[in-house]
């Protein structure tokens, strides 16, 4: 039988019930003299010991309990440390800091908000939800008091619910405070005593310490204030290239000047000595060249030396890569850079300048390298430079001319889509005009008629010219889009039956469709036109590819995750999630010249009268509308791909304000009631008056926003106002807020042949219709009729 051990406690107690159980039993039976009262008190006292036991048994005492964490002895082993640390708990606030921590900012302030300068103090808090979500993060260039900083957060506690923040002085700022302390201390005055004058200085030249002997010299007084002032203000330098000591004029003693380099980096501090040059000699000699040259190696711009001669020197690492020079077999000569036609004034700029030109130039020249891209190139003359006779600079502006395409491409790009949309607004009112008298002519002739055939002909190509007045818009981005929430296989699944008939039986089409794809918001009837025009443009460069139209195309649609587009590290897509749709084909692939071309509106490979060069720029305008994003990925002869990124949609669907509703056309489009109808163009205002005359309406028309408003005050309120957005003088938005001044409830139907959505966000107004251009009698009608509708039943509930 396995035995119970008890606690000590335990057993001293019911030692003492017991002793105490056995003396209340003997005293009772000495008073009473009964052995059943005395075995009474002893079963009393044996139940007193069982429970206690059993109490004891099932409640033990812990000893382990969470204690409180000690902030005093966390604090003392954050001194042990020279770094600035902090701790924050789950809502931000700072529970413990070190002396360093104070020292460093001041106070106690609370990270991330801490004496930074703006960017340094969102890169600080981007940090620290890092660190809440990744357990650590690091951040660089923080500047806090002109002092750098880096600093490393780590979340801890036992419930992972604090963040340790530990700031660390850059090495530059160590560094140079200790120079500096050096030089104004006795250090400084070691090396005065040894001749050598010596000052540490700011990236901009300026002095942040000096030792005495060279205050002295500088300033007359070795106690006057030199920190702050500008170095190359104390100095000066004659014919010969000799530098002295400006106060001391022309007749002191010349100077040599050594720059000892001792950190990296654009914005280090720099060390600078000067010593006496007792010879009177040329200021630069060998020795003094060779100073030179280390000087010229640590410019931060591309800079080289050339002699008298006109071959080169010297080259600093940003000059051969700015010129895009192998440092292993650097060219002899400056003309072995630039192109043929650019060799002779490059030539002729060095022989004018190494003969004592003083003043300096600036060409334009094209590398041998990059002939497309001109640099500029920076001629002056040198003097006190040893065998050196030309100084050139040349400026790595490859990324800039790269920025400068891109501006000048979107430039190019919006000029053409505001072009484009203009031609395509003004195109719908000439349509409107032909669609509309196709349909009047129409309703005259039977389809037995001669001339019934004609008519519908040129209805049908006045359709097909819309169509392209569509694309236009899509370009532009000025479509009317119906979006809806949809998932992107629908859309491939939707279209599928039609894209095998294109693909015709050489050309094998294989889908695949990933898992855990979210919805995206887009109209599906133009995604189906974005996938059907990369589909065709991928057969004919698959036809093309292989004379018997033998290949694949490859349609897949994945989910991509916001950690996915992160590693990308896209300068275009930015982080979230997105579902992609990617179309990859096997054809001849796209030449590496053609490719930043393709998305331009006109821009075609194909044969003259093949092709309008409409569809990629479509493609390109209808998924830029749809909020997402596409790119073009190829290589010669290994075919194209083109990924498409459209954000996952989580938002429920907002509810439209439009008043035309996708209910089912009545057949009878009779109609009773007044009609005010504004429209600009005579042709579109008069086919839309005769439409809505055979319908049974009364209407009133005018030109423009003016007269449609002396129209009101004469006839007063109609049943309907059908107006026009954009027309000279008055448009109908500033039309209609005057008229609703007078009349708040007018029913009001907007036609343009812009996009809906464009003319929605200027138009600011409620309770409003859209009808787009083109249209036909029929489309005019119904829209006329739903509005009026639609009116009359509001008017019904609210009697209701």
């Amino acid at each position: 039988m396995a035995s119970i051990a008890l606690p000590t406690p335990v057993r001293n107690a019911a030692l003492v019930a017991a002793i105490s159980g056995i003396a209340a039993a003997a005293v009772v039976l000495l008073l009473v003299g009964s052995w059943i009262a005395a075995a009474g008190f002893f079963a009393a006292a044996v139940i007193v010991i069982g429970a206690l036991i059993a109490w004891r048994l099932l409640n033990p005492v812990t000893n382990d309990a969470s204690r409180p964490v000690d902030w005093d002895l966390t604090r003392t082993v954050a001194e042990a440390g020279s770094d600035a640390l902090a701790i924050t708990d789950r809502a931000g606030r700072l529970v413990c800091a070190n002396d360093a921590y104070e020292a460093l900012f001041a106070g106690f302030p609370t990270p991330p908000g801490l004496p930074l300068d703006d960017a340094g103090t969102a890169a600080l808090a981007d940090a620290g939800r890092a660190a809440w979500r990744d357990g650590s993060a690091h951040v660089d260039r923080l500047a806090a008091r002109d002092i750098a900083l880096s600093a490393q957060i780590a979340r801890a506690g036992d419930d992972a619910d604090m963040l340790v923040w530990r700031f660390v002085t850059a090495q530059e700022h160590d560094l140079a405070e200790t120079l500096a302390a050096l030089l104004a201390g006795p250090t400084g005055d070691q090396l005065g005593g040894s001749g050598i004058m010596a000052a540490l200085l700011s990236p901009d030249g300026r002095v942040r310490t000096a030792n005495r002997v060279l205050r002295a010299r500088a300033c007359g007084d070795e106690h006057d204030a030199i920190e702050g002032r500008d170095f190359a203000r104390f100095l000066i330098t004659d014919s010969r290239g000799l530098v002295r000591f400006e106060r001391e004029g022309l007749e002191g003693t010349p100077l040599r000047v050594l720059q000892i380099p001792f950190l990296d980096g654009d914005d280090a501090p720099v060390l600078v000595a000067l010593l006496d040059d007792e010879e009177d000699a040329p200021a630069l000699g060998a020795s003094a060249s060779a100073h030179v040259r280390s000087l010229v190696s640590m410019m931060p711009f591309g800079m080289a030396l050339v002699d008298r001669d006109g071959r080169f020197l010297q080259m600093n690492d940003s000059f051969l890569r700015a010129a895009g020079v192998n440092a292993v077999a650097p060219p002899l000569y400056p003309g072995d850079l630039v192109v043929r036609e650019d060799k002779a004034a490059v030539a002729d700029a060095i022989r004018k300048f190494a003969g004592g030109a003083t003043h300096s130039t600036d060409m334009a020249v094209r590398l041998k390298d990059h002939p497309d891209e001109p640099v500029a190139l920076t001629i002056a003359g040198a003097r006190g430079l040893g065998d050196a006779a030309v100084l050139l600079s040349l400026k790595d502006n490859s990324e800039e001319s790269r920025l400068k395409r891109e501006v000048a491409q979107a430039t190019k790009m919006q000029a053409v889509g505001q072009l484009a949309g203009g031609v395509a607004h003004d195109f719908n009112n000439i349509l409107t005009a032909i669609i509309g008298h196709c349909d009047l002519m129409l309703m005259r002739h039977s389809p037995g008629d001669s001339d019934y055939d004609d008519i519908q002909q040129v209805r049908t190509n006045s359709n097909r010219a819309a169509s392209l007045t569509r694309q236009l818009l899509a370009f532009s981005r000025q479509q009317t889009l119906r979006p809806q929430i949809l998932q992107l296989p629908d859309v491939v699944s939707e279209v599928s039956n039609l894209l095998k008939r294109l693909m015709g039986e050489t050309v094998r089409l294989d889908m695949t469709h990933g898992r855990n794809l979210g919805p995206v918001r887009a109209d599906p009837g133009q995604l189906e036109q974005v996938v059907v025009n990369l589909a065709v443009n991928a057969r004919d460069a698959i036809v093309s590819a292989n004379a018997r139209g033998g290949g694949v195309l490859t349609i897949t649609t994945r989910a991509v995750p916001a950690s996915e587009v992160r590693e990308m590290a896209s300068d275009i897509l930015p982080v979230a999630d997105y579902t992609a749709l990617i179309v990859q084909d096997t054809g001849t692939g796209i030449p590496p010249d053609v490719l930043p071309k393709i998305f331009e509106p006109f821009f075609t490979t194909k044969e003259f009268g093949k092709g309008t060069g409409l569809g990629l720029s479509t493609v390109y305008g209808i998924v830029k509308q749809s909020g997402g994003y596409i790119f073009a990925d190829s290589k010669p002869g290994q075919g194209a791909t083109f990924s498409m990124y459209l954000p996952v949609h989580s938002a429920p669907a907002a509810t439209r304000p439009a008043v035309l509703k996708p209910t089912p056309k009545p057949v009878d489009l009779w109609g009773t009631g007044t009609i005010l109808l504004v429209e600009d163009e005579d042709m579109v205002r008069a086919v839309a008056e005769r439409a809505l005359v055979r319908q049974g309406y009364t209407v009133l028309t005018a030109e423009n926003g003016e007269v449609a408003l002396e129209v009101l005050a004469k006839h007063g309120r109609p049943d309907l106002l059908i107006s026009d957005v954009v027309m000279p003088q008055m448009d109908g938005p500033t039309m209609v807020r005057h008229a609703r001044e007078s009349y708040p409830d007018l029913p009001i139907l907007f036609m343009s042949g812009y996009a809906e959505e464009q003319l929605r966000r200027s138009i600011d107004l409620d309770n409003v219709a859209f009808l787009p251009k083109p249209f036909s009698v029929q489309e005019l009608a119904e829209a006329a009729r739903d509005v009026l509708a639609t009116r009359r039943h509001e008017q019904d509930v609210g009697k209701s």
